[in-house]
């Protein structure tokens, strides 16, 4: 018996799911747990199933080859688990998984070539590998090395200069420095250890409050000294 690894998200029981409606396998949609970008269709049986809860690798079975096969095994882009979600109808899987390399057999991310994403969640991976890895010659590791003081300071800029265009620009303008504020934004979180997802996360559960809670935790952020008076010691004393 595959012993099971740890896995971020929800998996499945086996018993619960329609095997022999669908003849013993399973279509398995691939979707990217950070972009939300689909991947590929596979299919899976039960042992195929087992596997993937028990690698923490997404495993198929092949038709074609008339065995298992776990997605990169002989590339090495394999697609690492986070978790499976069921239909309505018991029937067919959706499969969260973290990509490591193309998915595509042509190289591409996925096998869909305009399958939709999130590309801010994809700038928030390319972040991360930023600064994890800190490429020479990169600005992203330039920002991240000059700490985060010096990344506060410059979101402080950005967010102004964005305030400026709102008023005093054309939209290309504010387009830009929009654009600015939102990836200096990305790396300021990941130099505190935190990743967009995380404000996404709150901005979640606040909508999911009632109304009234909702707004006093947006009033209670935003008390006591203004968003000037509170960067003002910041923007003149930045330490590199």
């Amino acid at each position: 018996m595959v012993e099971s690894v740890t896995v971020e998200g929800d998996f499945p029981d086996p018993s619960t799911l329609a095997w022999d409606a669908a003849t013993g396998l399973l279509p398995a949609i691939v979707q990217d747990a950070d972009t939300l970008r689909v991947l590929m269709l596979g299919y899976m049986d039960r042992q195929a199933l087992q596997t993937t809860r028990g690698k923490g690798q997404v495993t198929f079975y092949s038709r074609s080859r008339q065995r298992q096969w776990t997605k990169g095994e002989s590339s090495g882009n394999v697609l690492d688990l986070v978790g499976i979600e069921t239909d309505c109808d018991a029937d067919t899987l959706l499969v969260l998984a973290r990509p490591r390399g193309p998915t595509c057999h042509l190289d591409r991310t996925s096998c869909f070539p305009d399958a939709p994403g999130d590309f801010l969640a994809e700038l928030d991976v390319l972040v991360a590998d930023r600064e994890r890895e800190r490429p020479e010659g990169s600005y992203t590791t330039r920002l991240f090395e000059s700490g985060v003081r010096r990344i506060a300071q410059k979101v402080g800029e950005e967010g102004v200069e964005a305030a400026l265009a709102a008023v005093a620009q054309d939209d290309q303008a504010l387009l830009g420095e929009a654009a600015d504020l939102l990836f200096h934004l990305q790396v300021l979180l990941r130099a505190r250890g935190l990743g967009l997802g995380d404000a996404v996360d709150m901005l979640r559960t606040r909508h999911r409050r009632p109304v009234g809670a909702a707004s006093a935790a947006i009033r209670d952020s935003s008390s006591g000294l203004s968003l000037r008076s509170r960067l003002k010691p910041l923007l003149q004393n930045p330490r590199p």
